[in-house]
């Protein structure tokens, strides 16, 4: 029987998708405003900055929850690899561009079945495998485009592969330990976390600030609505819409962060790295919704039954 929903959910689906849209837009944007944070100020000084201002503004929403005992462990595991996957991804900013980190980032999501099965021994979906497939492909288009275009893969690029599996450990972790209620809690300790974390390497790297009106703007720009405001739309858009639309928007970042930075002047893009990026925010889209496809496939009543 087919699920019947009425006009007032119907509504509430649609808001939360268009604010999942807005959302997709908005962090595709993040990509170029980091590449530009990254000319006036180092990547750790930067961190520090925007998780440290993240880190207060959802902390006032949190309150006193945040100190509780589950979320301190849990959360202080969980800002390990949040830590690391930012450190990568933007000091991988400093040595390749916005749209290669965008879709390179976005490869996590394909990370995530293979992490599962090494760590929990869960075998992958067969669409999932596929996306690997797809996603392994356009990667190499992508960053063998051409001695014209961009030389081949740079360390950059390896720096933000690295992120990628981070942000995948991290979105496997956090399916294991987030609760079902007090989620701002959870994610303020991770905020603090990687803050100081990114704090204390300041000691060991090259530090640098321009107190630029770019560079505030920046911190401001992705440490309040990057950090604290995104993650809370984030939560109320996916409790209101289902997994197959919500990746469905999802995969449409790292073509919004590419439209942006070429729009932009920082970057042109050739046909092969079209390609590459195309294949792989394909991957994204057949291990995400084929799985979910697959699922309800297999989950059908048998005809007779």
């Amino acid at each position: 029987m087919a699920e019947v929903t009425s006009p007032r959910e119907r509504r509430a689906h649609l808001q939360a998708d268009g604010a999942l849209a807005l959302l997709t837009v908005f962090w595709g944007t993040t990509f170029v405003v980091v590449k530009d944070a990254l000319g006036h100020g180092d990547p750790f000084s930067f961190l520090v900055l925007r998780f440290g201002l993240g880190a207060v503004v959802l902390s006032a929403v949190a309150g006193r929850r945040m100190l509780s005992g589950d979320y301190l462990r849990r959360g202080g595991l969980l800002s390990l690899f949040l830590f690391s996957g930012y450190v990568f991804q933007t000091v991988g900013l400093t040595h390749t561009s916005p749209a290669r980190s965008a879709f390179i980032t976005g490869l996590c999501v394909l990370f995530v079945p293979l992490l599962t099965l090494v760590l929990f021994r869960r075998v992958p979906r067969v669409p999932s495998l596929v996306g690997v497939v797809l996603s392994t492909v356009g990667l190499f288009f992508l960053t063998h485009a051409g001695e014209e275009a961009s030389g081949g893969i740079s360390s950059g690029d390896l720096l933000t592969l690295a992120g990628s599996v981070s942000y995948a450990l991290h979105i496997v972790l956090t399916g294991r330990f987030a609760p079902k209620e007090g989620a701002s809690a959870l994610v303020a300790v991770q905020l603090w976390g990687v803050a100081l974390l990114s704090a204390a390497c300041l000691p060991f790297v090259e530090t640098r600030v321009a107190w630029t009106g770019a560079f505030v703007g920046a911190v401001f720009f992705c440490g309040v609505l990057g950090s604290a405001v995104a993650i809370s739309v984030q939560t109320w858009a996916q409790a209101r819409t289902g997994a197959v639309r919500a990746a469905l928007i999802y995969a449409l970042e790292p073509v919004f962060a590419a439209l942006f930075s070429v729009s932009l002047g920082y970057e042109t893009l050739g046909p092969r790295e079209w390609s590459g990026g195309s294949l792989i925010v394909l991957g994204v889209l057949v291990s995400e919704v084929g799985s979910a496809l697959w699922d309800r496939w297999r989950e059908r009543p048998l005809a007779g039954a």
